[in-house]
Formats: C-alpha cells, sequence, structure tokens
C-alpha cells in the first residue's frame, strides 16, 4: 500500500524554507552543487525498503561531504566561478537534500521514525561526522580533531558564510607539520541548533574519538577583527534564536546532571598560541565570564574568570552555541578522564566580513580574502598548538 503524504511528510523546516531565497540558488548554480538534491530525490525514488533507502541516503550524504572537502582542497571541477574556500553550498545543498528526503513519499510504509532515522544520517555523513578516520600510522603521527559550524543569522543577512565551516572544510584530512613531526586533521561541522545538541549530537560524534586524539578545538565564528582563544566554558544557554528560530533559556541539558560543573576550562596552550605569530588578525586569551557570585542573585562579569561556588551565565564564548560545544566537548574530556592528557578547548574566528559597500553580492574579492586569511590562521594556530603541547609534555 503506497503511504499518504499525510502519514510520512512532514512540512519543510524553517531552514529548508530559507533555501528558495535568490541568494541560495545563486551559490548552488556557481557552484555546481544545484544537483545534489535531485540526485539523493532520484535515488530515494529508486529505494523499495527501508534498507535501500537507508543506503541511498547514507551514500549521497557522505558524498556530498567528500565533494565539498574536495572542491575546498582543489580537487575536481570547481563547478562554477564561486570561490573554492567557499562553505556556503555544502550547507544549502544539504538543506535541499533534507527537504527533498522529508517530502519523499515512498511505496512502502515509512513511518515518522523511520523517516526521522534516515533524515538523522544525512544530516551525519553530509556533516563528516561519520567518516573521521585517522591512518594506521606509528606515533610519529599526531591526531587532531576539529569542528566547524553551518552558517547563522541567515534572517540577518541570507548570504552569510561560517569561516568556521570554511577552516573544517578546508582542513579535513591534510597533514601539517610542526616542530615535532606530522600532524593529522580530521574534521567534522555541526548545526545551528538547540535541539541538536540537547539531544546529544556532540558527545555521540567526539566520544569514540577524544580518546585516541592528541588534540582537539572546536572552531566558530566570534567577534569582528580578532581571534580568542576562550579559557572558560559555562553550563548557560542564553536564548538567542538559533537557525530554527527557536531559542532556549537554560542550564546546558546533559546525561548525569547532578554531576555537571559550571564551568569547564581550557587544556589548549592558549599562552603559546596568543604569543607566536600565526596570521594578521590578533589572537587574545579570554578569560572572561558572567557568573551569578555564590550567595547572589545577579549576573557579574568576571574578566579573569569565574569565582568559587557561582554559577554561570555566559562562558569567555557567550551563551550561544560556540560556548555550548565548547562546553560539551571539554566535559566529555573530562568525563572520559583525559583533563590532565588532553589538550582541548575552543577557539573563536573574526566575523566574516563583506567587502565595503557590498549589501546585495553573495562574494566580493574583500569577502573572500578574509575567509582564506581565516583559513591559514586557524592552521597555524593548530600547528603551534601540537608544537606547545608536545615541548610541554617532553
Amino acid at each position: 500500500m503506497t503511504a499518504t503524504a499525510a502519514e510520512t511528510a512532514p512540512s519543510p523546516t524553517v531552514e529548508e524554507r530559507r533555501l528558495d531565497g535568490a541568494a541560495p540558488q545563486e551559490i548552488l548554480r556557481r557552484s555546481g552543487f544545484a544537483d545534489a538534491a535531485p540526485e539523493l530525490a532520484r535515488a530515494l525514488d529508486r529505494a523499495h525498503s527501508y534498507a535501500q533507502a537507508r543506503r541511498a541516503v547514507v551514500r549521497e550524504g557522505t558524498e556530498l561531504w567528500r565533494r565539498a572537502v574536495d572542491r575546498a582542497q582543489g580537487r575536481g571541477p570547481a563547478g562554477g566561478d564561486l570561490s573554492r574556500d567557499d562553505d556556503r553550498p555544502l550547507y544549502w545543498a544539504r538543506l535541499g537534500m533534507t527537504r527533498e528526503l522529508r517530502a519523499w513519499e515512498p511505496g512502502f510504509r515509512l513511518g515518522e521514525d523511520r523517516r526521522a532515522r534516515l533524515l538523522d544520517e544525512l544530516e551525519r555523513a553530509s556533516r563528516g561526522q561519520t567518516t573521521i578516520r585517522y591512518p594506521q600510522h606509528g606515533k610519529e603521527m599526531k591526531r587532531v580533531l576539529l569542528t566547524g559550524f553551518d552558517p547563522f543569522t541567515l534572517d540577518r543577512d541570507i548570504r552569510i558564510s561560517n569561516p568556521s565551516g570554511a577552516v573544517a572544510l578546508a582542513l579535513d584530512g591534510t597533514v601539517i607539520e610542526t616542530a615535532d613531526g606530522p600532524a593529522r586533521i580530521e574534521t567534522a561541522v555541526f548545526p545551528v541548533r538547540w535541539r541538536d545538541f540537547a539531544e546529544g549530537a556532540v558527545e555521540r560524534a567526539l566520544r569514540p574519538h577524544l580518546p585516541r586524539v592528541d588534540l582537539f578545538t572546536t572552531v566558530s565564528q566570534g567577534r569582528v577583527g580578532r581571534f580568542d582563544v576562550e579559557r572558560t566554558n559555562g553550563a548557560w544557554r542564553g536564548g538567542f534564536g538559533d537557525n530554527e528560530n527557536i531559542g532556549r533559556t537554560e542550564t546546558i541539558p546533559v546525561t548525569d546532571p547532578a554531576s555537571q560543573p559550571q564551568w569547564t576550562s581550557t587544556t589548549l596552550p592558549y599562552a603559546q598560541i596568543v604569543a607566536a605569530d600565526t596570521g594578521r588578525f590578533p589572537v587574545y586569551d579570554n578569560t572572561g565570564v558572567t557568573e551569578i557570585p555564590a550567595g547572589g542573585t545577579e549576573p557579574v562579569v568576571r574578566p579573569q574568570g569565574p569565582t568559587p561556588g557561582s554559577t554561570a551565565r555566559a562562558g569567555g564564548g557567550g551563551d550561544y552555541l560556540s560556548n555550548e560545544i565548547a562546553y560539551r566537548a571539554t566535559l566529555l574530556r573530562d568525563r572520559l578522564g583525559l583533563h590532565d592528557r588532553l589538550p582541548g578547548g575552543h577557539v573563536h574566528t573574526p566575523v566574516l566580513q563583506f567587502g565595503a559597500g557590498n549589501t546585495t553580492e553573495v562574494t566580493d574579492p574583500e569577502f573572500v580574502r578574509n575567509r582564506l586569511d581565516i583559513i591559514d590562521q586557524v592552521r597555524s594556530i593548530v600547528t603551534v598548538a601540537v608544537s606547545a603541547t608536545e615541548r610541554t609534555r617532553g
């Protein structure tokens, strides 16, 4: 029996509804990624069972990630005149694919739960979360794990690119040469959605790898004109709307909340990173937080970090999802017993800005130069961090 649309086809999400805008369509057209969603639709039409649909979803999602990485790293056709370092084709192509999957009416009964599982498989595969692989090698090759984010605040400017996502694409699978030998970088990208984090997306992606890597850093877009190495992360969601236009104001929800700390801290070698010449943007050791002091009721800004017994209201990286991914990753590090031997934390990049006067075009030379400089500087920061860690251990 053919399933009905009412049984199986939810409405497009807030993110998916943005896809029909002129800028997203231009980005897809000028990168060659406009064919990703139709390819998935054709693959789904050939599926006659849930198992076949799952294989198609995993295959097409993985291919989208591989294709985006290859484009960013100069392999294969550019697909158009959009700069190869652009992260936005991946984002908009993924939304086209999830919209196709959400609207798909198979010739068999699918059900809400199974469709949700397929959407989850597609999200994870197309974000590089399922293909983090370090080659088998001796101890001379260090292992680095780095994460980025989707574009966000798209209702403010739908043209927005996220440099942290561009960094993830540019560095995935690459090897950097440090003062203490080569290091392999593997990357993944995360959504700007509160619900995914509450459902454990960060922990599920990172838990298998943290015990096996030599260094990790979560990366996101921060302030204009500067990098920040965030010293402290807070257990608080401040309510700013995500890419689904949903806000959450609450303590960050984690497993075993009874043992949840209000604060976690970086173990990245922040002093060495700040002291190094890594690129044209200044890099700061950001120690400030906002807390409710022990016995108090009102938030207080603490430039030098939290005081004993205080309640978090913002980490150094704020109270949005960049703070939350840093908090979750470092809490996971600590709960795995790795605090004293695994360097990890959060790096905020500068805001990626368009050239002066550009209020309509999806790209311009200054926009591309800024993104390329941010990518290069993150690569340098990671190189310094690996080298400094090895010197400290030595």
